[in-house]
Formats: structure tokens, sequence, C-alpha cells
């Protein structure tokens, strides 16, 4: 079912996009005023989209109108709250599983985002949260201070996700194409985004589908490599619900998501310490 959604929703998104780039380079010599000589009118064409060749602002686009679109995203995702399961490597080199749970406050841009990441091992249960760019943690209602892999590896979900591309322009962050790649048998799009922070993820987007199948970014010489898998619509937006994060070629974490929703009350006193 999933197959036939993505081929009607790419098809519906694409002749869409087509019509609002054709339509963005017949208005683009309209001005607020009436100039007198037609001569000095300045034409600001915008490129026309080829889907074999986009530009990398056209790319990015077409990924956010393959998600959801813009104005739905930013309407249905004011929050989240999301319940799974998370395997880790711990720096013992043992891999812990836990359950969390992730709430999201939406802001108009990440910087200012909130989100809280509660998780429950067997002999541990604490949160870490991302306030307004701050990142402290919280066990048995007290406010500590996580080690800094832990705050590193948690600023990370959120400054090199999906929603470092969904939301470039509300980050002020730049796009440049880095070319093409084939990886078992599967063509994508490379796609730079830079942000303010000059922190730069790159993502592999499927030629086809122009979903993100992968993302890649060095931290501290250590090459992260994160993969998406099993994409289902939720509230009409795109979800991939198991996700696998390697460094250096070695699996150090994987996600899975049992249930998410959208738009749910979410109190902003889940966001403060104590």
């Amino acid at each position: 079912m999933f197959l036939c959604f993505k081929s009607i929703t790419v098809f519906a998104f694409l002749i869409l996009t087509s019509l609002l780039f054709v339509s963005a380079q017949e208005n683009a010599d309209k001005s607020g005023k009436k100039q007198k000589d037609k001569k000095e009118k300045k034409v600001n064409k915008q490129p026309s989209l080829d889907l074999k060749n986009p530009t990398a602002e056209q790319l990015g686009e077409l990924a956010i109108l393959v998600y959801g679109n813009r104005e739905n995203l930013n309407q249905i995702r004011k929050t989240t709250f999301e319940r799974g399961k998370i395997s880790v490597v711990n720096a013992e080199g043992k891999t812990e599983q836990a359950n969390y749970e992730r709430w999201i406050l939406r802001a108009d841009s990440l910087e200012k985002e909130r989100v809280r990441f509660d998780q429950e091992f067997p002999n541990a249960k604490f949160a870490l949260i991302y306030n307004g760019d701050k990142i402290f943690g919280l066990f048995n209602e007290s406010t500590f201070t996580p080690r800094e892999d832990a705050s590193k590896a948690f600023e990370n979900q959120i400054w090199r996700g999906l929603e470092t591309l969904l939301r470039y322009k509300e980050n002020g962050s730049k796009l440049e194409l880095a070319g093409r790649e084939k990886i078992m048998n599967v063509e994508y799009f490379l796609l730079d985004v830079t942000d303010k922070q000059n922190r730069k993820t790159r993502f592999y987007i499927s030629t086809k589908s122009f979903i993100v199948k992968i993302l890649e970014y060095t931290e501290n010489n250590t090459k992260y490599l994160r993969r998406f898998y099993d994409y289902r619509v939720a509230q009409g937006t795109l979800v991939p619900y198991r996700t696998v994060l390697f460094a250096n070629d070695k699996q150090v974490e994987e996600t899975e998501i049992k249930t998410i929703s959208f738009g749910q009350k979410v109190e902003e006193n889940m966001f403060q310490g104590s």
C-alpha cells in the first residue's frame, strides 16, 4: 500500500511543484508599483524544473513536498509524542536496550525547539531535555548535567536528523548539491545542508521517490551514517519507523517507533528542570 501511496503522492507533488515553478517564472517580473518605462523592468526568472537534474533548492523543496509539504508539517506537527524501543552501545561496548518516550514542542526553528527524551533501562530511568539550545538531564525529579558524549548524541538526534533538511529555511541553512551516487542499485542525489553553526549533514535522496534513505556527517574524526527504514504515513506526513546509526561502519544505535502521534497537548513544564 505504501508503494502505491508513494507513487501517487510523488506524482501529485511533482505536478504541483512544476506548476509552482512555472507560476514563479510568470510572476517574477511583477512588482508592487508600475514602472513608467517598461524597458527598465527587470525579469528575475527562476530556473525551470528538471526532475533528473534539479537545483539544490528544488531538490530540497521536492523532498519537503513528499514528506507532507511545509505548511502541513508546520500545522500537523505542532507537537509530537512518540513511543518505542532503542538499542545503544554503551561506553564499555555492550548493547543496552530501553523503552523510550519522546515529546517535542515545535518552534519556528530548531534553535528554539523543545525536546524531552525519556529512556527506561532495566536498572535506571532518566530524561534528557533540550530547551532552547540548552541540554540537561532529569533523574528522580532532580536536574543533572549529562556526560559530554550523551549530550552530543542527543544534540545530533535533533540537529542531524530529517528536520535538518525539512526545515532548512527556518534554520537559516545553506543547500549545496554534491553529485550523485549509486548504492545497491539505488541511485541517490547527494544534498549537503550546512547550518549557521557550520554543521554539515549530507542527505542521500532517492532520485525516484525524493525520500531520504541515508544521511551522514563527520564529527571528531568519526564518520556517522544513519539509515532510514520502514517509511509509513502518520497523519498525512511521512515517517521512518526504524532508523539505524553507524559510527565508522559499526552499529551504535537502533531506534524503532511503536506509536507516534501529532497535535496532542504537551505541557511546557515538561521541558523545565527541578
